[in-house]
């Protein structure tokens, strides 16, 4: 039998997360997830950019990218408070499970569109809308499953190797997207379905999981109130949460990763799938730092100190437009790889503050209003990305951005002096129970 968090005793040692069967099935279903969704955004950005540019200029071309990121934020906005109730009242395995499923039918669609020839703008934005309807309940089901698969006190290792997988992925994706397409453009569509129909298959292997009780005395509209409730009340959590929101609205760098491609760095599509992967093997450095030697103190600081980091790639990744060739691509890749670096910083520790702040039975909820949070920052990112370069140029937009990032942080850590004090994972209650503990021994 796996271990589960209400298997241990106290004085059991606690195993590490990798040997735990379910676990190992969940981190290989996110792995070939994260390859196939990243692989085939990339392209979808791609191909978009490069159809809108057979009748338009590169600023009104990256607006397209921009309606891209709109219309998969919009499902998500709008679906969130569903999605997170469905998330703690449902076996979380089936909505996975179902939302793969979706997947994979709409990719299926756009690879044959692709091979036949009839692909277009209104299919590629109609993918888009299926892929955030997806995502609104995958990310918190998803989210929310993780911490029944491990005991409590491993869940920061947890986390770590959660993030060193999802970056692992990351970096195959892009490339492996770019490579197929460089080789039939149906065929990059057609590995992300396989990839998740991998997912799928895996995700079928994880037996019953604990479900939190059912709370039938107050309506579903309550609770789905609940969530939203939660995080206004707990401070440290709504600045985790906020601060990679509006730092990530504002230095969304990765958007304009095709008119940089394309029309300044001028590398092609090969270009493109090594500075989408750059971020991530900066990430993956981390987040494998982080699986071996999980940060323990200052959490609070030092997530601020990255948001910094982060603003500050992201502009110089900007100012490689006015570089000389030979020397602008190798930047660009060092300064993503940074930008990528510092964002897994901040990310492994707003997961951990929410999944060890929140307990079990509002996880759905709280996880599908990070959920919502993050992909404003990504998705409605991307759209005040694309937007901005319409209106300012893509580099302008790049450079502002950062430092409008920097400027959110110290803003924040005025706002949030919680954040500061921070200075472990544990909620204060956990903290002063280890006292209590270690005063009776």
């Amino acid at each position: 039998m796996s271990p589960s968090a209400s298997s241990l005793s106290p004085e059991s040692p606690a195993p590490h997360p990798l040997t735990i069967p379910r676990y190992r099935s969940y981190l290989f279903a996110r792995f070939v997830t994260v390859i196939a969704q990243n692989g085939m955004m990339l392209v979808v950005a791609w191909q978009a950019y490069n159809i809108a540019r057979q009748t338009m200029g590169p600023q009104g071309a990256a607006a397209q990218l921009g309606l891209i990121g709109l219309v998969q934020f919009l499902p998500l906005f709008f679906l969130t408070p569903v999605s997170g109730w469905v998330a703690d009242h449902f076996d979380r395995r089936k909505i996975i499970r179902f939302t793969l499923l979706a997947l994979i039918t709409g990719i299926s669609l756009l690879a044959f569109a692709t091979y036949e020839g009839w692909i277009s703008l209104p299919l590629i934005f109609l993918l888009a809308a299926l892929v955030g309807v997806a995502r609104a309940f995958n990310g918190p089901a998803l989210s929310a499953l993780a911490p029944n698969l491990v005991p409590r006190e491993v869940l920061p290792n947890a986390i770590a190797v959660s993030s060193v997988v999802w970056q692992a992925g990351a970096i195959i994706g892009p490339a492996t997207g770019g490579y197929m397409y460089a080789i039939a453009p149906w065929l990059a569509y057609a590995t992300s379905a396989t990839l998740l129909s991998l997912a799928l298959t895996a995700m079928m292997t994880i037996g019953p999981v604990p479900q939190p009780p059912r709370n039938t005395s107050r309506s579903p509209i309550a609770q789905m109130i609940d969530g939203l409730a939660y995080v206004r009340r707990n401070r440290l959590v709504q600045a985790a949460i906020t601060l990679d929101l509006f730092a990530v609205l504002l230095a969304g760098a990765t958007a304009l990763l095709p008119v940089y491609a394309r029309d300044i760095l001028h590398v092609g599509s090969r270009g493109l799938g090594h500075l989408a992967s750059a971020p991530a093997i900066g990430a993956g450095i981390t987040a494998l730092f982080f699986s071996f030697r999980p940060l323990r103190t200052d959490v609070g600081v030092k997530m601020l100190a990255s948001v910094v980091i982060f603003g500050l790639a992201t502009i110089t990744f900007g100012c490689t437009a006015f570089l000389p060739a030979p020397y602008a691509m190798w930047t660009a890749l060092g300064a993503m790889a940074v930008w990528g670096s510092a964002d897994m910083f901040s990310v492994y520790v707003r997961s951990s503050l929410i999944q060890l702040h929140t307990p079990d039975d509002m996880r759905g909820r709280v996880s599908s209003v990070s959920q919502l949070t993050i992909s404003a920052s990504n998705e409605l990112g991307e759209a005040e990305s694309g937007f901005m370069a319409a209106l300012i140029g893509p580099v302008a937009a790049v450079i502002a951005g950062g430092a409008g990032a920097i400027i959110i942080t110290l803003i924040w850590a005025r706002l949030y002096p919680e954040l500061k004090q921070a200075r472990t994972f544990d909620p204060p209650d956990h903290r002063a129970a280890d006292i209590q503990q270690e005063t009776v021994r």
